[in-house]
């Protein structure tokens, strides 16, 4: 029996009390009150709530090992990005190769393979396939339903997803930016229970008094953290952190743990925010996470404070899995698994002719997902359209990684603000074809050529060489330590840097210029989306 003493934060009951934990065979034996002088606190271990794993650039084990470091000791995960490469294998191999390591990662179903019919992904999850995949115990919800319009409209296979979660009694994950009034109440009252699409704290709020759970997201690219956290003020129960989309160097931070220990230094309650990270995503997709209740599966975190939050010890199912900078867990390389059939392309497949110089165009917000849409200038040379670095207003391509000879579609971005080269990646969500913005065609087609030689990752092209970064696992991830992820791709936002870009995470917001189902114009490999009207639109008005 393993004996553990110290201040016991109990989140359940809302006190603080000096106690011992005695833990047998994983589980919680018994907690005894006593006088300590032991000044560190036995705290719940946080849980991310939502999250695509895939956006980490490393594999399950990986983001585990991470993961652990910093207190989060559970997490459900969305494997929707490795499903719409790899469909049904790729949901398997998430599942395999996180049972590999000692945290608690429970996954959601994704609901939406592909996204939209506007894009080419790599498979189709059906409902038959939704229901059947839902059956397995580590699956807790139907991922988030970003098809809208299917729930409202009564698509038939959208509603068969729905009827499968609920026959099973799991919860229904939600994606609904921006939607208001009478659609929002139809939508919560289709059995959908959360929202992490929030950006404002009237938007949370009307989710809410809808009845769903607002997970409040603070990822690389989207930060509603400022926007939301007042909503602790009013309906606390009802709030749960999550970061959706997080790059390596992010997740090396640590973020879900930062902003624990931010509300608490800017004098929110401490249960309130505690119970957001533990409590309420734990009793809400009934998670076998502990909550230091006797009983419970022996499940926390030691910390020095509530307040600094600095973490001496991890506990997972009884064992110590971190103790101060050592980790007792050693997470191993992935047998990959991809879907990458691509010819190089030539300039001359991204040439554009026009007989005019304003295009519709793409304004890209810093760390946002969201876009607006403005008539704009480009370059207009002997009959085609270029980049227009004054203007910032660049050649944006997407390429079809699954057909070889698809022809890539072009359009134009303001925001990146780069005055030479080119940024591309295969991390482009949600069917993760190849994106591309650059100021000059064979800038673009070096970077692109990059990927498609690589089978997928991230590349930049400058003057001198092609710096790039290999993901072997689907185009999307890497098995390789977080660190050394994060170091590499911090190198290639330097560049992005030197090459005038001004955006806080210029690949995430990349990665997110190719996202139909949110507003308000995006580019698939089939062309430019408006994803209000869900249409294709010209690039001329």
């Amino acid at each position: 029996m393993k004996i553990f003493e110290g201040k016991i934060v109990d989140v359940v009951k809302r006190e603080v009390y000096g106690g011992k934990v005695f833990v047998e065979d994983g589980r919680i034996k018994k907690i005894e009150r006593c006088q300590t002088s032991e000044r560190k606190y036995l705290v719940p271990g946080f849980v991310n709530s939502h999250v695509h794993i895939e956006s980490s650039m490393v594999t399950p084990q990986y983001f585990a090992y991470e993961s652990l470091r910093h207190g989060v000791i559970a997490a459900v995960a969305d494997p929707h990005e490795i499903t719409n490469v790899c469909g049904a294998a790729g949901f398997d191999f998430m599942l395999k190769d996180a049972a590999r390591s000692p945290m608690k990662i429970y996954f959601a179903v994704p609901s939406c393979v592909p996204a939209t019919k506007f894009e080419t992904s790599g498979a189709v999850l059906d409902s038959a396939a939704v229901a059947r995949l839902l059956k397995n115990k580590r699956v807790v919800s139907l991922g988030e339903m970003m098809n809208f319009p299917g729930v409202l409209g009564g698509d038939k296979e959208v509603l068969a997803k729905l009827a499968a979660a609920k026959k099973l009694g799991k919860p229904v994950d939600g994606h609904a930016p921006m939607l208001s009034g009478e659609a929002l109440k139809k939508y919560a009252a289709a059995g959908i229970s959360t929202d992490h699409e929030s950006a404002s704290y009237e938007e949370g709020l009307e989710k809410i008094q809808c009845g769903m759970f607002v997970q409040i997201r603070e990822g690389s690219a989207a930060k509603n953290l400022k926007a939301l956290a007042p909503l602790f003020k009013l309906a606390p129960e009802k709030l749960m952190f999550c970061v959706d989309d997080l790059h390596p160097n992010d997740l090396e931070k640590g973020l879900l743990w930062s902003l624990v220990r931010k509300l608490v230094a800017e004098g929110y309650d401490s249960f309130d925010v505690l119970r957001a990270a533990t409590y309420n995503p734990i009793k809400h997709y009934k998670l076998d996470v502990g909550l230091l209740q006797e009983g419970d599966s022996a499940d926390f975190i030691v910390v020095s404070g509530i307040k600094k939050m600095k973490i001496e010890k991890v506990v997972v199912n009884g064992q110590i899995v971190v103790s101060g900078s050592r980790s007792y867990f050693k997470p191993a390389s992935a047998k990959g698994i991809n879907n990458f059939n691509r010819k190089r392309i030539t300039a001359a497949d991204i040439a554009v002719r026009s007989d005019t110089a304003q295009v519709r165009t793409i304004k890209a917000i810093d760390k946002e997902v969201f876009t607006e849409s403005a008539l704009m200038y480009a370059s207009l040379e002997g009959g085609y359209l270029k980049s227009n670095t004054k203007t910032d207003v660049l050649k944006l391509v997407c390429v079809n990684r699954y057909n070889p000879d698809a022809k890539p579609a072009v359009a134009f971005v303001n925001g990146f603000g780069l005055k030479a080269g080119a940024l591309a990646s295969s991390v482009a969500h949600d069917s993760h074809n190849i994106i591309c913005v650059g100021t000059e065609d064979k800038y673009i087609v070096k970077c692109i050529n990059r990927i498609i030689g690589n089978k997928g990752g991230l590349a930049v092209a400058n003057r001198v060489r092609v710096h790039d970064i290999q993901l072997k696992v689907a185009g999307l991830m890497t098995s390789r330590l977080c660190k050394k992820v994060a170091r590499d791709y911090e190198d290639l936002c330097y560049w992005a840097r030197m090459m005038g870009c001004k955006l806080n995470a210029p690949y995430m917001t990349l990665s997110f210029l190719a996202l139909p189902v949110i507003p308000k114009l995006k580019i698939t490999d089939l062309g430019l989306f408006d994803s209000e009207r869900m249409e294709f639109v010209n690039r001329v008005q």
